[in-house]
């Protein structure tokens, strides 16, 4: 892409920048400037780890052994995120097709030979590491979207609307195969958000809403039965109290006893006695909810509100079409985990198995994100080498 090197000279890209800048008023600052890490990106993501050791503690049943596999996990991922923050959005942007490509032929594997496990065949097995590749195209997909809009005009007209549809469906399709509602709703908002930022026109925009509301009916015939139970358990939950009810309505009791102030940590009836299920996954916002209150929530919530507004802030300020799409799509991205998980654990949204990001035990989604903040601290990095 001729048009993209010549706004990212060679030597502008390997400029380093001192720490004694005006910009830089403190020796952390400084340090973390050096290295390519957002100051304030950092702390929010520490400040995540904090809440995540501290509930994950009391939802395994005060297990030391779960917290500390967290945090190496979060280790692991941070050194991950330092790595991807050190290159380029040059190199980002060269890189991205061989990263869908790659997705995509491992998510045609998965289908072919993948591993199985819990009724669904989500995992390649390699024998020294077991990875589902569709964390893989949780990245990918807002990459090629960016790269797909980057060079071409704005708005974007139908037949690349038509082909940028095509990229995002076929990987959500293959991943809905594995069968993967959660992850295959988020990859395609992912590539989803990259369209509608673009500048897709309002009038489009209704027509993309009508046709899927007028497929509905199609969808809802190929849905597996688990999948129309969680529908229908999200519009009734009380029609089934012991069976596909359960979670949801332990959930909101859950959620409801933790009052303003919240019971204290360690002192959740509903997760202490084990009413609750995949407390330590998908449903530990009920079990913080209930020890922390309504205050904790809000505490958690301006956390989650600060990373995303920081990486809006940096979509807006990067310096070319694929870095803006990219920061906005990872940001969004990340504001829609949260708001599913919250929204499926408090009864507003379907349980689609999605978990509460960063916060959640695990190690491959956690991966994935933090990967996410890396691209933009990549992209923040840039912006300052180019404007020193």
């Amino acid at each position: 892409m001729p048009g993209y090197n010549a706004r990212y000279p060679r030597n502008t890209l390997t400029t380093m920048y001192s720490p004694d800048q005006d910009y830089a008023p403190s020796r952390l600052k400084a340090l973390l400037w050096r290295l390519r890490l957002d100051p304030i990106l950092v702390a929010g993501l520490l400040a995540l780890l904090v809440l995540s050791s501290l509930i994950l503690f009391s939802a395994s049943d005060q297990n030391n052994a779960v917290v500390l596999r967290q945090i190496t996990r979060f280790a692991f991922a941070f050194t991950v995120m330092f790595a991807i923050a050190r290159l380029g959005t040059h190199t980002l942007y060269l890189w991205t097709p061989t990263l869908y490509v790659l997705s995509l032929l491992l998510l045609l594997a998965v289908l072919v030979f993948g591993a199985s496990g819990k009724g669904a065949q989500r995992w390649l097995d390699l024998g020294l590491i077991r990875f589902q590749p569709s964390e893989l195209m949780k990245l990918a997909m807002p990459m090629m979207m960016a790269f797909f809009f980057a060079e071409r005009r704005m708005p974007p007209s139908m037949r690349d609307i038509a082909m940028a549809f095509a990229l995002v469906l076929i990987p959500t399709f293959l991943i809905y195969k594995q069968p993967d509602l959660g992850t295959a709703l988020l990859v395609a908002s992912s590539g989803l958000v990259v369209i509608f930022l673009a500048g897709l026109r309002w009038r489009t925009l209704l027509l993309i809403v009508a046709t899927f509301a007028a497929s509905a009916p199609v969808l809802w015939h190929f849905m597996h039965d688990y999948q129309r139970r969680r529908i229908l358990t999200f519009i009734k939950p009380e029609s089934d109290p012991l069976g596909a009810g359960y979670h949801i309505l332990q959930s909101k009791i859950a959620l409801g006893s933790g009052g303003f102030y919240g019971r204290g940590w360690l002192q959740g009836t509903q997760s202490q006695l084990n009413f609750l299920p995949e407390q330590t996954t998908d449903f530990i916002f009920s079990v913080y909810g209930e020890e922390f209150g309504l205050l904790g929530v809000l505490t958690l919530f301006s956390v989650y509100l600060l990373l995303v507004l920081r990486g809006f802030y940096i979509a807006w300020n990067a310096q070319d079409s694929y870095g803006r799409l990219l920061a906005a799509s990872i940001s969004m991205t990340f504001f829609i985990y949260f708001f599913v998980n919250v929204g499926m654990v408090s009864g507003l949204l379907p349980v689609v198995g999605v978990p509460l990001p960063l916060i959640s035990y695990g190690g491959s989604s956690m991966v994935t994100l933090m990967a996410g903040f890396g691209i933009l601290m990549a992209i923040q990095s840039e912006r300052r080498l180019l404007t020193k």
